[in-house]
């Protein structure tokens, strides 16, 4: 069965940190680009950042650039999403997600929110 399992959301303060995680299970996570979107309120799911199967390479949204990080562990199956700087604007859910890349399978995970608030 096929899963991603994010965790590591919870209330922090602006200024402060956050490391979320995402647990892959059921497929071979070495074949996947993983990204990390986050949807606040009332807006639209958005891309927060990307990288490619082998960590080679990473993107980011111009909102986070410089105060977060991506990172992977395929051995681990896992990604995460290191989160420094944090704003109140960061307050939203967490989704992990996985494109394999070559063919069409992608995957969702069910979220963990995260909020900055004083």
């Amino acid at each position: 069965q096929v899963q991603l399992v994010e965790s590591g959301g919870g209330l922090v303060q602006p200024g402060g940190s956050l490391r979320l995680s995402c647990a892959a299970s059921g497929f071979t996570l070495s074949n996947y680009r993983m990204s990390w979107y986050r949807q606040a309120p009332g807006k639209e799911r958005e891309l927060v950042a990307t990288i490619t199967s082998t960590g080679g390479s990473t993107d980011y949204a111009d909102t986070v650039k410089g105060r977060f990080t991506i990172s992977r562990d395929n051995a681990k199956n896992t990604v995460y999403l290191q989160m420094n700087g944090l704003k109140s604007e960061d307050t939203a859910v967490y989704y992990c997600n996985a494109q394999h890349t070559m063919w069409s399978y992608n995957y969702w995970g069910q979220g963990t929110p995260v909020t900055v608030s004083s």
